[in-house]
């Protein structure tokens, strides 16, 4: 099967970008399902559930997300009904939401989903190891097709935690960077694997926000309100073939679309 991952959808520029280029995308790569971290789809910061329903609306089935989940207070309130959207199953327990899930395609595909989020530099979250690897015991039990958002910073624990789950899931993809990288493979045991998907956004910026803002925040350490940039809009992802019978990967290509 097909499985298409979009990188960190920034602002209104990125939701644009998913409304163009997904269905041709999708019919390019014969998509059977299509999956997109929306954590700073709404301005910049966090996600509503407006957006939420929009990006369903274009042709995205399941939206992941990260540490900026609760920007926007009306997704604290309403997350719940948000059915197909993820947030860190690492959060303590009590937090609203859910971080993995099973998804059951067009083609009857059954693809178990899990969003997870780093600890260095970031958040007090529960080990992302020992969550994610309780998460896919469960998911086991649905369906042998697993994918991972591994959420995080450091290039050293996303390509830790991607050996220490190799062969028992299908994909391991990083975000939160926004900035793509270049060492997709296929680890021994049958895990694609990529450190960062990219941003989904305006690539004439810093990681999304207007050049001009973040430099300043650089040079003065002040506090600064950063807003979306809005040229150059690219659409980055990945594409999975991954074998419906054994869960394992066969391929990972990387995507880096511009809107024309």
């Amino acid at each position: 099967m097909k499985i298409l991952f979009i990188g960190d959808i920034c602002g209104k520029p990125g939701r644009q970008a998913i409304c163009e280029l997904l269905p041709k995308l999708k019919k390019e790569f014969q998509i059977n399902l299509t999956i997109a971290n929306c954590e700073n789809a709404a301005g910049g910061l966090g996600v509503t559930p407006q957006i939420v329903e929009e990006l369903h609306g274009y042709g995205v089935d399941l939206l992941t997300s990260g540490n900026h989940i609760w920007d926007k207070k009306e997704i604290v309130k309403d997350i719940e009904l948000c059915v197909n959207l993820l947030r860190p199953a690492n959060y303590p327990l009590g937090v609203p939401g859910k971080g993995s899930v099973v998804f059951k395609t067009i083609d009857n595909l059954k693809v178990g989903v899990i969003n997870v989020a780093g600890r260095v530099y970031m958040q007090n979250f529960d080990c992302p190891f020992r969550v994610a690897k309780r998460e896919v015991e469960n998911l086991k039990k649905q369906t042998k097709i697993i994918i991972i958002d591994f959420h995080a910073e450091v290039t050293s624990e996303k390509n830790a935690f991607a050996w220490y789950l190799n062969g028992e899931v299908s994909a391991i993809l990083g975000t939160h960077t926004h900035v793509q990288t270049a060492d997709e493979k296929i680890l021994p045991g049958g895990t694609a694997y990529i450190t960062d998907v990219g941003m989904t956004g305006p690539q004439d910026s810093v990681i999304g926000a207007k050049k001009e803002i973040a430099i300043q925040r650089f040079l003065l350490q002040m506090p600064v309100k950063f807003d979306v940039a809005s040229d150059d809009i690219v659409l980055c992802g990945v594409v999975l073939d991954i074998d419906e019978n054994t869960g394992k990967a066969k391929s990972i290509e990387r995507l880096h679309r511009k809107l024309c």
